[in-house]
């Protein structure tokens, strides 16, 4: 763990219970006098705390130092996703958080399935633990689309990922790019938009990859 999530990081005394106490004192093991880090990760500050005291459900920390630390990724990259399997999602989140994409839109396309329904209050639970764990400072932004129509109106300048042999390629100054649900998008949606770039590979991808792979090129 590089730092803990706390929203009110930054106040002289903090009182830390619920998850945040189990997660410190139950499976971190810190005890009284040590010193953990923490973040709101909305300001930038690295802030450290002293453990003054512990009791059986909560703890009080005393700030001692902080430091304008923020850890960034080098460039902004906007993923817009189809809707695919709520738990692929949740699976899949962390490592484009790690490889620093910047927004995630998930946007319900022809072939997606209605009834998956994204839950963005459990998506920031798995990015704070995800950035707690890398280092990243501040979080991902993260919206559902009702539709691809909708997508491309907010976003015009979008790359589609698609068939293609006009290849992505790494280092490329692209900003948004669209991965499609399962099955790829409909004859429909190819209609409308206006750029579209392939992958260098014979292999057909899951949704989830393509994700991972696009994120790769792009940040890296």
């Amino acid at each position: 763990m590089q730092f803990l999530y706390h929203p009110k990081a930054g106040v002289e005394f903090l009182d830390i219970e619920g998850e945040a106490f189990t997660y410190l004192f139950k499976v971190r093991r810190h005890r009284k006098g040590e010193i953990v880090a923490l973040r709101n990760m909305e300001d930038g500050y690295l802030y450290t705390y002293k453990i003054d005291a512990i009791s059986r459900k909560n703890a009080t920390l005393t700030l001692v130092h902080k430091e304008h630390k923020e850890i960034l990724p080098k460039r902004f990259v906007h993923l817009l996703w189809g809707v695919i399997e709520p738990k692929v999602i949740e699976k899949t989140l962390p490592s484009l958080n790690e490889l620093g994409v910047g927004r995630i839109s998930f946007v319900y396309c022809a072939r997606s399935q209605k009834n998956f329904k994204i839950r963005l209050d459990k998506l920031k639970k798995i990015l704070i633990n995800s950035c707690q764990q890398c280092g990243r400072s501040s979080l991902m932004e993260i919206e559902t689309i009702d539709s691809f129509e909708e997508a491309m109106q907010k976003y015009s300048d979008t790359v589609l990922i698609d068939f293609s042999e006009n290849y992505l390629q790494c280092g490329e100054s692209i900003q948004r790019v669209f991965i499609g649900p399962e099955g790829g998008f409909s004859e429909e949606e190819r209609k409308i938009a206006t750029q579209i770039k392939g992958l260098d590979t014979p292999l057909i991808l899951r949704s989830e990859t393509a994700a991972v792979a696009v994120g790769s090129v792009l940040m890296l």
